[in-house]
């Protein structure tokens, strides 16, 4: 009996199949500081308690993306350990606020099968779920994802199917937008930006203007901190004989820059409330340049007072500012090949209060 595991190939997933993934996973304050340090982030509800206490949580809630990572990773072993490439998002919501101190475990569920027509990998899409240490339900999301098959010669005998997914979450369906209705004490000179809901409207485009340049030793750490396994992010003598040859950059790490970025210019968008799709559309690697712009799709009340929901896309890009008369899509339809991530999700934001 071998004590090593391989990780699951496409063979091994079945259509309803449910995993418990190891190991749960405490979230400390340590954790946060370091995710702060890796991309810069200065949105203030997760920079400062007095802000957080403000708007009445009980202490600074650990950023959106960074529980999203943890969770994610938890799924990587089970999952994608043997993945060419995570494709995509979507019916991703965030329930309830994480803190320094809790505990977060994950399970999925595999809602969908696709054998690719090489006949080398297929395609599996999963529900996973995270949960804090009194069974709570703090984030829910769908991926899918691109693994290889064990044996490309053989015949997968498995059902197949690939989910109906929402184009986006409903706003009728967001969680609640704060722990209290106290959004009206947001504090615009703490964030250093007056610009509030009322202030977008749909169709607005935003130039983040600033860039960052990605380093190996810094997505290889943040992969870590969310004990992401999945060997395309760290085993360069494995990536040598690989479609790139190098080690890629894990996609996550792409939007957590990206969403860092696009403070200058949204700096009260202080909570992500939900994820209705993304896409990878290329690969990044160490010594790219990653710069941000992010488009106004809708925008709603919420149930909270004092507090909208704006719906964005985020788009990053490599090597190349946005700048005037940027186009995603090429005349044939495909995504300009500068193009890394194309990300529609709800941000929460806070009103004027009259």
């Amino acid at each position: 009996m071998s004590k090593a595991s391989t990780g699951n190939y496409f063979e091994d997933f079945g259509m309803g199949q449910a995993i418990a993934h190891p190991t749960p996973r405490t979230v400390t304050s340590g954790d946060v500081g370091l995710y702060t340090g890796l991309y810069g982030s200065r949105f203030a509800l997760q920079s400062a308690a007095t802000v957080a206490a403000d708007m009445g949580y009980e202490q600074t809630p650990v950023d959106d993306m960074l529980v999203f990572h943890l969770v994610f990773g938890k799924s990587v072993p089970d999952i994608s350990l043997n993945a060419v490439a995570n494709l995509g998002y979507a019916d991703c919501r965030f329930l309830r606020p994480v803190y320094a101190g809790d505990t977060l475990s994950a399970a999925s569920e595999v809602i969908g099968l696709r054998e690719n027509a090489n006949g080398k990998t297929g395609v599996v899409y999963v529900r996973t779920e995270g949960r804090n240490q009194h069974g709570e339900p703090v984030l829910r999301f769908v991926r899918w994802v691109m693994v290889n098959k064990r044996d490309p010669e053989r015949a997968v005998q498995a059902e197949m199917g690939v989910p109906g997914l929402p184009e986006a979450v409903a706003a009728c369906d967001l969680p609640a937008a704060a722990p209290s209705a106290r959004a009206c004490r947001f504090d615009t000179t703490a964030s250093g930006s007056d610009a509030l809901w009322e202030d977008y409207a749909p169709g607005e485009q935003i130039d983040h203007i600033d860039g960052m340049t990605l380093e190996d030793a810094e997505h290889m750490l943040a992969t870590r901190l969310y004990q992401n396994t999945a060997r395309v992010h760290f085993d360069a003598v494995a990536q040598q004989g690989s479609r790139f040859g190098k080690r890629l950059i894990y996609g996550g790490h792409i939007i957590s820059l990206a969403r860092a970025l696009s403070f200058n210019g949204l700096a009260n968008a202080c909570r992500i409330a939900a994820i209705n799709g993304g896409s990878h559309t290329a690969p990044a690697f160490a010594g790219d340049t990653v710069y941000a712009w992010s488009e106004v799709l809708d925008k709603t009340e919420t149930g909270t007072e004092g507090m909208g929901a704006l719906r964005l896309r985020l788009v990053a890009l490599k090597n190349r500012p946005a700048g005037e008369g940027f186009t995603l899509r090429q005349e044939c339809g495909r995504y300009d090949p500068d193009v890394l991530l194309d990300l529609d999700y709800w941000a929460l934001m806070p009103r004027r209060m009259h």
